[in-house]
């Protein structure tokens, strides 16, 4: 049923889109939904991406033939690791490094292993993979040039125990010669906003076709008029969480009174 709906999927693009049709090898992706809607009972989901490259004759593993490679990046952010040392026998923060405008969230599936995709510069310009992820760091650091390999090493392996960070190789399927598609898992602890998703074609180790959709993932109902107050307007939000406290308080007293 799943493969019946995408083949559809794709027809109606093909209409619609009758220039990209001609284009030999054109590489047209499209997703199963192009907005997250984020609730008080959101536990995750995954948005399954599909698409097609035209007259591609792709071997499995082939050196020479065509190659996929799909990236989601979540909106960028300035964000800190900290490392704990001992001080006084009680552990503190010690040094800290902030990278800055990394992705919040980044994801990349592939058909082959991302290291014989292409060139290590190649991957490194694009951001294809999570060892080529441009980690810019700040001009405050306090850390030692010897030990910023292992921040780097820190900070990817931390973001990606929190499911923000993944890397799924060998995960793109072919469903035909020319027709693939991946899921890629979205967590609960997902930021909100706008988030690109790239689909890179490589033959023989060359960039010949990419395209780029936008995913939005965003709050809706009571938890986007919470999170807007707090962020628009921090007084006003303050006020109502202390009256809201002093209410619930006096509540309690109300009816757990003993007369």
């Amino acid at each position: 049923m799943i493969r019946i709906c995408l083949l559809f999927a794709l027809l109606l693009f093909w209409i619609s889109h009758p220039a990209a049709a001609r284009s030999g090898r054109d590489l047209v992706t499209s997703l199963s939904s192009d907005v997250v809607s984020i609730q008080s009972n959101f536990t995750g989901t995954e948005i399954v991406i599909f698409g097609q490259a035209q007259h591609i004759q792709r071997l499995d593993n082939d050196p020479e033939g065509y190659e996929l490679a799909i990236v989601v990046e979540g909106p960028p952010q300035d964000i800190t690791t900290r490392r704990k040392g001992r001080f006084l026998g009680v552990w503190v923060n010690r040094e800290s490094e902030t990278f800055q405008n990394v992705p919040s969230f980044y994801a990349v599936a592939s058909t082959v292993d991302i290291g014989a995709m292409a060139e290590r510069n190649i991957l490194d310009d694009l951001g294809i993979g999570l060892n080529h992820i441009n980690l810019a760091v700040s001009g405050e650091s306090n850390v030692p040039l010897a030990d910023r390999d292992d921040f780097r090493k820190a900070f990817v392996r931390l973001r990606q125990e929190m499911g923000l960070f993944s890397e799924q190789e060998t995960s793109i399927e072919f469903l035909t010669d020319t027709m693939f598609r991946t899921n890629i898992p979205l967590p609960a602890n997902i930021p909100v906003g706008n988030y690109s998703v790239q689909s890179f074609l490589f033959q023989d180790g060359v960039l010949v076709s990419q395209t780029e959709e936008v995913l939005r993932v965003g709050k809706i109902g009571f938890e986007q008029v919470t999170f807007e107050l707090a962020r628009e307007y921090s007084l006003i939000y303050g006020l109502l969480a202390v009256a809201l406290a002093i209410f619930t308080g006096w509540l309690a007293g109300v009816i757990f009174r003993k007369d």
